[in-house]
């Protein structure tokens, strides 16, 4: 099969329920950069974190202050949302080997989730 077999979404992909309020309040691409960095991690947010905060640092003041506003909706641990993240890579036209070698999977795996992330999207 070849990346071909999963079309390329015409729009960007829908966040999942995990990913939205980080989209809300950092926009898509920052929210993929801030996931991608953080996913997995317990991270605390403070009202004024300090600017050398490896959070603060990789979204900057204005960024962590939105997410401070939205830490209400957030779990604890920052979500992995590999779903999201794999349809958003696509998105932006890497390649299904590239995505899967970034996520330490298979390919199959990818596959699996741009077409579970597309049926859903294809219900927007």
């Amino acid at each position: 099969m070849t990346n071909d077999a999963i079309p390329r979404p015409a729009v960007i992909p829908r966040p999942t329920a995990q990913a939205e309020p980080y989209v809300e309040a950092l926009g898509a691409e920052t929210a993929m950069a801030f996931l991608l960095a953080f996913g997995g991690a317990e991270l605390y947010l403070g009202a004024s974190p300090r600017e050398n905060t490896a959070y603060v640092q990789a979204i900057g003041p204005d960024g962590a202050a939105a997410l401070f506003a939205v830490a209400h909706r957030l779990q604890k641990r920052v979500p992995l949302c590999d779903d999201w993240l794999s349809a958003m890579l696509h998105w932006q036209g890497q390649s299904i080997s590239g995505i899967a070698r970034r996520f330490r999977t298979t390919d199959v795996s990818v596959r699996k989730k741009l077409r579970r992330m597309a049926e859903r999207d294809r219900g927007r």
